[in-house]
């Protein structure tokens, strides 16, 4: 076999051959040879001290290449396989296995053949590994040992150039030189850069000319015109184009865009829009109030346009003040001092304007500041009156009359017009009235005696009021003093607890007493204390005054026994230095106690009896509490059996058949005599026939030889007698009445009749289905209740009615 490489049809063949390594001038390729051995052939040992044999290659084949995006119609042939055991008979086959094997690549299993049954792309994959093997058609056993090859896809120019990060925003300062560089734009290919021209790129700008220009092989987009001016363009929309082979024809392009910015610098100086500004200003503005606002304009933007004011001129430097503001750059005038039509009725001030920020590079251009005249014209403002000195301060004794003098207050009408003032007091801080001020001259004077103690200050507000216009009205204070006199007596300083121990020794120190006087004299306090002339005889007890504004209490003798005398009160006279003096008498309360060694009170008073008896306050409050409360629930039990209890001798005036329950409520029968009053219910023409005490027993008995009629009744009640009658019929018939000796309530509208008797005891007289009979039956003692209530038409023995 030969060394040789050829190409047909621009399709790689390579041929079999029989070297183990060779290079190839084809494409300026490396090809790599694969020694392959037949089944039967093994490596030979080598003996010791031999030369080891070169085995023969029985077959080699190089790199395949295919060419990409092939678009004919019959499959495109790859190369050729062949194998030396192959000797044409037909026992042979060729088998391929690896990527695309049989879906990419096809092999002809008698010949050899590799063809691509698809259009391949070299972006997607740029080459394949297969293995190939030879085997016996027969036993399809391996005759040749499996060995790899690859198929490289060959590139053609089929992309064209892409900008990944596009489009491009860039930015570049204004009034740049030529040349400056702005932004680089990047363009990919994704084309195989090691294969020809179909990865070299060369860039062009399509639009931005004559502003801007891009360097062909790097694609640094650059400033192309000096002096371009934000302030008259400030944006630029570029094309930058990529072209791929060299920028040759027939080669692939693409395109992106690329906005340029032009930032601001500071090349324009601030000018006034005009040289002289006018503004009014009423007189009564406050002070820190914005009169006026100028603005000077500057073309450029940001930190370039920032401003400074300030006045350089003028009759108002002390008046005015002028500030950059912010956020607007405009100079905003305030006022400093109060405006005063009737003294200056106009301010001139000259102000300038100037960059805060200048840039040095453009200084030859002229001054970056402007200056403009503003003329501040004070209008007549009707001011209210304003008092010669805002606060007012006077005193006065607290032992003051009503009606003296303390001080004037005035005030005058700042205006031309000079009008008449009137004076008032503000009553809001006045509530008590404790002062009067005279309307026309504003003298004020005490309305209340005064009392420094309870307020030794007060500051009232005086209004002072125009005639002419009493909308007009200015406010000032007045701070009035109140000056201290003698008027109040010493007094203890707190409330002491002064013991004295029973085994306390003459002259000892029981207590040291101070005073207190509200009072304020100007050289301070000056107290003395004494007993009082019915004390000071006393064996007990002595006073020391220690010239300290204190004194001591000493005892004058000793053995103070409790359960003698447990308290002993001390009359104490204090006096003061005052002009003139004043005095208190004072009792000071000394407990005897009983102290340990220390003279620490363990038992005072009556107190220590007790809790020597072995009870303390809480248990003997709690003892009677509980007796408090024992005796409040015998009195409650009295009261209620006494309200209960039955009285033995009734009322003439009352029966206790006479009892009446309310519609809606339940009674409790005859016996029941304390819930109602039947007086209201009687019938005004009924007239009893006598009356008789059941509790006792009638001494003259009345006969009757009929049945004799509870009550005299008028014809004017027969309609109410005949609605009861008909009630009580029904009553006695019915099982599920209330019992006979109960009382039923019927609503009724009659004539104005006053009530009827409802008493179930006169059902006696109708015709009622219950049977008394059984009443005889009962022996001589329920023989009249027989008679009464039984079934006879004879007629009724004479009984006593009682």
């Amino acid at each position: 076999m030969s060394r040789s490489c050829s190409v047909w049809g621009g399709l790689s063949i390579v041929t079999l051959l029989t070297l183990v390594q060779w290079e190839s001038c084809c494409w300026g390729m490396t090809l790599n040879s694969v020694q392959l051995h037949p089944a039967s052939s093994r490596p030979a040992r080598a003996e010791a001290g031999t030369v080891p044999l070169r085995h023969k290659r029985n077959w080699v084949w190089n790199q395949f290449f295919v060419l990409e995006e092939y678009t004919g119609d019959d499959p495109l042939y790859v190369g050729k396989l062949h194998s030396d055991v192959d000797k044409g008979e037909g026992r042979i086959k060729y088998v391929l296995t690896g990527e695309g094997a049989t879906t990419i690549f096809t092999i002809d299993e008698n010949t050899g053949d590799i063809h691509a049954t698809k259009r391949l792309d070299r972006e997607e994959q740029a080459y394949y590994t297969l293995r190939a093997q030879a085997r016996d058609r027969a036993t399809n056993l391996p005759v040749e040992p499996e060995s790899e090859f690859v198929i490289k896809v060959q590139d053609i120019n089929d992309n064209e150039p892409k900008f990944p990060d596009g489009p491009y925003q860039a930015h570049v300062p204004e009034m740049s030189p030529v040349g400056t560089s702005v932004v680089e734009v990047k363009a990919t290919d994704a084309d195989d850069p090691t294969y020809g021209n179909s990865a070299r790129v060369v860039y062009s700008i399509l639009e931005g000319q004559p502003y801007f220009s891009v360097e062909p092989k790097t694609g640094i987009v650059r400033t192309a015109l000096p002096n371009m001016d934000r302030e008259a363009r400030d944006q630029y929309l570029l094309v930058i184009q990529a072209k791929d082979m060299g920028g040759q024809m027939g080669g692939l392009s693409g395109t992106t865009t690329v906005t340029v910015t032009l930032t601001d610098v500071n090349d324009n100086p601030p000018r006034f829009s005009r040289k002289s500004y006018q503004f009014a200003v009423p007189e009564s503005l406050p002070v820190a109030s914005v009169v006026a606002k100028i603005k000077a304009l500057d073309s450029d933007v940001g930190a370039n346009a920032e401003m400074e004011y300030r006045i350089i001129e003028g009759d108002g430097l002390g008046v005015f003040r002028v500030e950059p503001d912010a956020d607007t750059q405009e100079g905003v005038i305030s006022l400093q001092k109060n405006l005063d039509f009737e003294t200056k009725s106009s301010y001139t001030l000259k102000i300038e304007a100037s960059n805060k920020n200048i840039d040095p590079r453009f200084r030859a251009q002229g001054p970056f500041s402007d200056t403009a005249m503003v003329k501040l014209v004070v209008e007549n403002v009707d001011e209210p009156p304003v008092f010669s000195s805002p606060i007012s301060r006077m005193s006065v004794s607290e032992a003051a009359k009503v009606g003296t003098i303390i001080g004037t207050v005035s005030a005058l009408d700042p205006d031309s017009t000079n009008s008449p003032i009137r004076y008032s007091i503000d009553r809001n801080t006045d509530l008590e009235r404790f002062f009067n001020i005279e309307a026309a001259t504003g003298v004020i004077s005490t309305a209340k005696p005064l009392d420094r103690e309870v307020n030794a200050v007060h500051n009232i507000t005086i209004l002072a009021i125009e005639s002419l216009d009493p909308a007009q009205v200015g406010k000032g204070i007045a701070l009035i003093t109140v000056m201290d006199v003698n008027d109040n007596a010493p007094v203890f300083a707190i409330e002491y607890e002064t013991f004295v121990c029973e085994t306390a020794q003459p002259g000892q120190v029981i207590e040291t007493i101070s005073a207190v006087d509200k009072d304020e004299p100007p050289s301070g306090h000056r107290f003395f204390f004494s007993l009082t002339a019915e004390a000071a005889g006393n064996h007990n007890f002595t006073l020391r005054d220690n010239k300290d504004n204190t004194a001591s209490v000493l005892t004058k003798r000793g053995g103070f026994q409790r359960r003698e005398q447990a308290m002993y009160r001390l009359p104490v006279l204090i006096v003061d230095s005052g002009s003139p003096a004043l005095s208190s008498t004072n009792t000071l309360s000394i407990r005897v106690c009983d102290c340990d060694s220390d003279g620490t009170p363990q038992a005072c008073g009556t107190e220590a009896f007790l809790l020597s008896a072995g009870l303390s306050t809480g248990a003997l409050m709690a003892i009677l509490a509980c007796i408090l409360t024992l005796l409040v629930l015998v009195l409650l039990i009295v009261t209620v059996r006494r309200r209960k209890k039955e009285p033995l001798i009734l009322d003439e005036d009352r029966d206790v058949r006479e009892n009446i329950v309310r519609y809606d409520d339940e009674g409790g029968g005859e016996e029941d005599t304390e819930a109602f009053d039947m007086v209201a219910l009687r019938n005004l023409n009924v007239a009893r026939d006598s009356k008789a005490r059941r509790d006792v027993t009638p001494e003259v008995p009345t006969l009757y030889c009929s049945r004799p009629p509870p009550y005299k009744i008028t014809p004017d009640n027969g309609i109410f007698r005949d609605f009861i009658w008909d009630r009580l019929k029904d009553a006695d018939v019915d099982p599920s009445a209330p019992p006979y000796d109960s009382l039923q309530t019927y609503a009724f509208e009659g004539s104005g009749s006053v009530a009827e008797s409802l008493s179930s005891l006169e059902s006696l007289s109708t015709d009622s289905e219950q049977s008394y009979d059984y009443l005889s039956d009962w022996g001589p003692r329920f023989k009249k209740l027989a008679d009464l209530y039984g079934h006879n038409d004879t007629p009724l023995p004479c009984i006593s009615v009682l």
